[in-house]
């Protein structure tokens, strides 16, 4: 049996155009291609998309993905490692509702926020290949290495530093104070010194596309805007203040 181009991308959720791509860098090969050139799908080729759609949500970039498929000639096996990710995915995203839950309850009580309940269920290893394509193999090791150097509590308390800097930066922002002032300056100043201690250099660069990303990345956003509109602009801007009067470049 085998499905049309239009087909497979109305039941996947996805485009036409999007699956010519993924063929035209051999990730999802048709099985055939018809005399009026419309590209036709077979059980194998859903199975393969299937497999490409789950690992995409894991955060894999394509050629990632490309080199994984590669490796996985048994499509039983592959859906039986990806029953498991996404079980294992469901447990984990299961105690981050509760964490959600949790934290709601205690912000709306006015109760003070306990780090192991606002990050339970938060895996850091799952943003492997993102922090790879964006600053290396080197960089997301370093940070990998110093984290899991780290006791308990030592990690407890980073995550509270940086819930107590987003918290300064949350007052800063109501009460109007601007960006490029002593204060939000100094809580800056915090932000950074917060991040150098992953063992990665903090460079101009860096700090700046960090900044960008806690407006343009929408997990980063949602997180911050916990804070009130406009916050996540808010300490973007104040970071660019810094970027530009501290690190030179």
């Amino acid at each position: 049996m085998e499905w049309s181009i239009q087909e497979i991308a109305r039941s996947a959720g996805t485009t036409s155009r999007t699956l010519r791509h993924y063929g035209q860098i051999g990730l999802l090969t048709p099985s055939r291609i018809g005399r009026n050139g419309y590209r036709y799908y077979d059980q194998e080729c859903l199975l393969r998309l299937q497999r490409i759609m789950l690992l995409r949500e894991l955060g894999l970039s394509l050629p990632d993905i490309g080199r994984v498929l590669d490796g996985q000639r048994n499509g039983a096996v592959a859906l039986r490692t990806h029953l498991r990710i996404l079980e294992q995915e469901r447990t984990r995203i299961g105690r981050q509702i509760e964490s959600v839950r949790t934290t709601l309850r205690k912000v709306e009580g006015g109760e003070q926020l306990m780090v192991e309940e606002v990050f339970e269920g938060f895996d850091h290893t799952r943003y492997e290949p993102e922090v790879t394509s964006r600053w290396g193999r080197d960089a997301y090791q370093r940070g990998d290495r110093w984290w899991r150097s780290l006791g308990d509590a030592e990690k407890r308390a980073f995550q509270q530093r940086q819930l107590d800097i987003a918290a300064d930066f949350g007052r800063a922002s109501a009460a109007g104070l601007a960006v490029d002032g002593d204060e939000v300056q100094a809580i800056t100043q915090r932000q950074y010194e917060w991040l150098t201690e992953t063992g990665n250099p903090v460079s101009k660069e860096y700090f700046v596309g960090l900044a960008e990303m806690y407006v343009e990345d929408p997990r980063f956003a949602a997180n911050y805007d916990r804070h009130g509109r406009g916050f996540a602009e808010f300490v973007r801007d104040a970071m660019k203040v810094y970027a530009s009067r501290r690190l030179g470049g």
